[in-house]
């Protein structure tokens, strides 16, 4: 079976980590909270359904062809993440700085840009642009 095209997989799991940590926005403090938080606020269940959803960022890693390394990390951020985040209250906090989909996402787009720079996106930091 052909790997999947590298651009469309990170378009996609941008869109997944986007949907679980960003999707929204907290009006008082303006700080962004996602799916995977909101989630998080139903105890275990709102958990595991987050690492269930987590879980695609690592199939899409599999599909790449990335090395078990880097899907343990990810599979260990995805752990983290439900077990701190199923403890009332103390994990609600914890889901909401602990961003497993977005170091996971991380981990993706550092395989993406070193084995197929072709399809890299070149973003400008604001201080130098």
């Amino acid at each position: 079976m052909p790997r999947p095209d590298p651009l469309t997989v990170r378009r996609r799991v941008e869109r997944m980590e986007l949907m679980l940590e960003r999707s929204m926005t907290l009006p008082i403090i303006n700080r962004p909270i996602g799916l995977d938080a909101v989630m998080g606020l139903v105890p275990v269940v709102g958990d595991v359904m987050g690492a269930m959803l987590g879980a695609y960022l690592i199939w899409e890693a599999r599909n790449l062809g990335m090395s078990k390394w880097q899907m343990t990390r990810m599979a260990a951020n995805i752990g983290i993440d439900t077990l701190l985040g199923a403890i009332p209250v103390v994990g609600d906090i914890f889901d909401f700085a602990w961003r497993s989909n977005s170091r996971n996402l991380r981990i993706v787009r550092r395989h993406l840009d070193r084995h197929h720079p072709g399809q890299a996106i070149v973003t400008l930091d604001r201080a130098g642009s």
